[in-house]
């Protein structure tokens, strides 16, 4: 029996999938969940021609958080209409995976709910998967929710 579900989420329309899944999932086994939101640490780059301004690397990191709370708050109000148990977290690291399987150990949980993009062949080595990195890294089991083929 599944206690404590892990639902991290890029607010996508395939993680939303995933998010709803694993609500679902959490509340056939009166499990609670916690959704986590991983916003990129972009590095800075130096130089006098193509640096981000000031200005312009503030909207970005501005925009990031309400990216994430907008996908957060998906999760808390999809988790209060099904009666299960939620609390959100954000981070900001340059790691999503790390992140992910970092704060499954942190917060007890014993099952990570995500999503897979279903990337396949060259796409998928040159964009990397997040998910197939938490897998690999996870001593925590992992389920992968995937889109319905058409």
């Amino acid at each position: 029996m599944l206690k404590h579900l892990l639902i991290p989420t890029d607010g996508s329309e395939l993680s939303e999938a995933a998010v709803r899944a694993g609500i679902q999932l959490a509340k056939e086994q009166g499990a609670q969940v916690t959704g986590l939101y991983v916003i990129p640490d972009y590095p800075v780059i130096y130089g006098t021609e193509g640096m981000l301004s000031f200005n312009a690397y503030e909207e970005l990191e501005r925009s990031s958080h309400r990216a994430a709370d907008t996908a957060l708050q998906l999760i808390e109000q999809l988790a209060q209409q099904e009666g299960v148990p939620c609390k959100t977290v954000k981070v900001v690291d340059i790691s999503a995976y790390e992140s992910i399987v970092r704060q499954a150990k942190t917060s007890g949980c014993d099952l990570i709910c995500m999503a897979s993009h279903g990337r396949k062949g060259i796409s998928s080595v040159l964009l990397g998967s997040e998910t197939q990195k938490v897998l690999s890294h996870s001593s925590i089991p992992v389920l992968v929710h995937r889109p319905a083929l058409a």
